[in-house]
């Protein structure tokens, strides 16, 4: 069972939540909704509010959510759901219902913004700002041939967080 809480109130090693651990990226309507497994992003504060930001490759299935919708959630789930999360960031929502795949029950924080209720911490944002990475503006130019060879540059969300929900 999940609970409100502020974020203030968390902790926790954001490098291991997002790099390690990864988290699912969730967007749409708790009627239809896509997740993907990112291990690409981070928390902060930006223009004075708390913030998360993630990545979106434009042939990705939730790419097209993420742009519909004006909210998205980051679901942090544990170690014993590690299958899942590969799944989740291997396969397309274009080609299966991963949510019922995985087992996962979704559930709706603040704007409707669908997030996995299986998580041990969820973060409900509200979109504040999405820009494409441009390759001319990047300054070590080995990144791109390491993580663009295809030249699909992730779109960075940033979103406040509105709403975060732990584990009791």
């Amino acid at each position: 069972m999940l609970e409100r809480c502020s974020v203030k109130e968390l902790d926790g090693n954001v490098f291991t939540m997002i790099g390690e651990q990864w988290m699912l990226v969730t967007a749409g309507t708790p009627e239809k909704c896509n997740t993907m497994t990112a291990s690409w992003g981070g928390l902060g504060v930006l223009w004075g509010t708390d913030v998360a930001t993630c990545y979106v490759r434009p042939q990705r299935y939730t790419f097209g959510f993420m742009e519909e919708s004006d909210w998205f959630t980051l679901s942090f789930l544990g170690g014993a759901y590690r299958e899942q999360l590969k799944l989740c960031g291997t396969r397309s929502g274009r080609d299966m219902d991963k949510i019922s795949a995985c087992g996962f029950t979704v559930a709706a924080g603040a704007g409707d913004a669908p997030y996995i209720g299986e998580a041990d911490l969820v973060l409900v944002c509200r979109k504040l700002y999405a820009q494409d990475f441009d390759p001319e503006r990047f300054v070590r130019r080995e990144l791109l041939d390491k993580w663009y060879p295809a030249q699909d540059y992730s779109r960075m969300y940033i979103g406040e967080i509105v709403e975060a929900y732990r584990k009791k």
